[in-house]
Formats: C-alpha cells, sequence, structure tokens
C-alpha cells in the first residue's frame, strides 16, 4: 500500500516545511488538493503554490484538481511540477483531450469520481489511464467519514482492469485502511491521521501495518 499524505490537512503557514516533514517520515507520494470554488465548496491553492513547494521534497506530486475546467489549466500544473494529475469525470473538460494534455506534458493521468458517480462512467477511458480515484467522502473539506459503500467501485474498476492503480481518498485511518486494501486500493490519501499524529512518521509505519494485516 502506498501512503499519499494530503497536505489539506498540514499547516499552511509552513507548506514547504510540512511537505518536507511528510517525505521524511515515509511518505510515498506527496496528494496536493486543488480546489476552485465551483466545483467544490471550498478553495485552496493553485499552480504557484504547487511550484513553490516543488524543491522540498523528490517525491511524486500527486496533484487532485477538484476544478470546473482541468483542461485549461493542466499545462500550469505540469509546469509547476505535477507528477500524477487527476480530474474529475464529472468536470466540464472532455476527458479524452484531459487525458492526453497530461500524457503530452509528461505526466500520468488520473480521474477521479465522486461517491454518487458510478463506476461505469470511467470505463471507456481506462486503457488511457494510469489510475482511478474513487472519493469515499464528498470531495471538498477534510476530516469526514469514510464511505465504506464505495469499495464496490473499487472492485468494479479492477475486475475492468486489474493493473490499473486505485486510490482511495476520504476518512482513512487505521481503523478503514484495512477494508480499502482488501478491496484492492492500491494508493491510500491520509490527511489528519497523518498531519494530526504526534508521530507522522509511526501514523504511516501504522497504515502501511494495517493495511498488510487486511
Amino acid at each position: 500500500m502506498l501512503i499519499a499524505p494530503s497536505v489539506l490537512s498540514s499547516d499552511f503557514s509552513q507548506l514547504g516545511n510540512e511537505v518536507k516533514r511528510m517525505d521524511l517520515c515515509g511518505a510515498d507520494w506527496i496528494h496536493l488538493d486543488v480546489m476552485d470554488g465551483h466545483f467544490v465548496p471550498n478553495l485552496t491553492f493553485g499552480a504557484p503554490v504547487i511550484k513553490a513547494v516543488r524543491k522540498f521534497t523528490d517525491k511524486p506530486f500527486d496533484v487532485h484538481l477538484m476544478i470546473d475546467e482541468p483542461l485549461r489549466y493542466i499545462p500550469d500544473f505540469l509546469d509547476a511540477g505535477a507528477d500524477i494529475v487527476t480530474f474529475h469525470i464529472e468536470a466540464k473538460s472532455d476527458p479524452e483531450k484531459t487525458i492526453a494534455a497530461i500524457r503530452t506534458g509528461g505526466a500520468k493521468p488520473a480521474v477521479s469520481i465522486k461517491p454518487g458517480t458510478p463506476a461505469e462512467t470511467v470505463f471507456p477511458y481506462l486503457d488511457k489511464l494510469f489510475m482511478v480515484l474513487v472519493m469515499t467522502v464528498e470531495p471538498g473539506f477534510g476530516g469526514q467519514s469514510f464511505m465504506e459503500d464505495m469499495m464496490g467501485k473499487v472492485r468494479a474498476v479492477k475486475a475492468r482492469r486489474p493493473d490499473i492503480l486505485v486510490q482511495a481518498d476520504g476518512g482513512i485511518h487505521r481503523g478503514t485502511i484495512g477494508t480499502a486494501a482488501q478491496a484492492g486500493v492500491d494508493v491510500c490519501v491520509a490527511g489528519t491521521s497523518v498531519f494530526k499524529a504526534d508521530d507522522a512518521k509511526q501514523a504511516i509505519s501504522d497504515l502501511k501495518a494495517a493495511a498488510e494485516r487486511k
């Protein structure tokens, strides 16, 4: 199981140092949630902030675009240092063109689905994707409870294309990561359970151990 701490739960006044801290504590990827205040009812940061903190780690930047028009901004996020770019199938941009733009720019394309969106929506694009992100909470805010019934989507995607990576995001902690692992999740986004822990390194280690005990 790969762990991608979400900086949404970090101390924004120390963002560069928080990214570095996650690197030193054993994070596999760094998850960066971009919200535009339209697609989701929250506003976070954009490409300039990601570019500013890129120098604090060599770990892959896993950029989750919760924005209306991802295609329009793909060049900005590629320039900022995104290694993986995830956009929502529910967004306004054409999925084929968005995937192509991410690939052309040298990053890995991924698609996310909200809790109310069927897994089948992403099936036409699976052969072009690096990863599918199954939201296990409603996107927009951290600290929500894990929706176990979303694991059916994970199984459906894996059944259709067993080799694709599936990521789960929302409500991931020691008590839920085993359920995710058992369903076939490969990458878990963890926010509060890592950033707010007394010992982030131990928290990441505990998450991985709990995933292995599935």
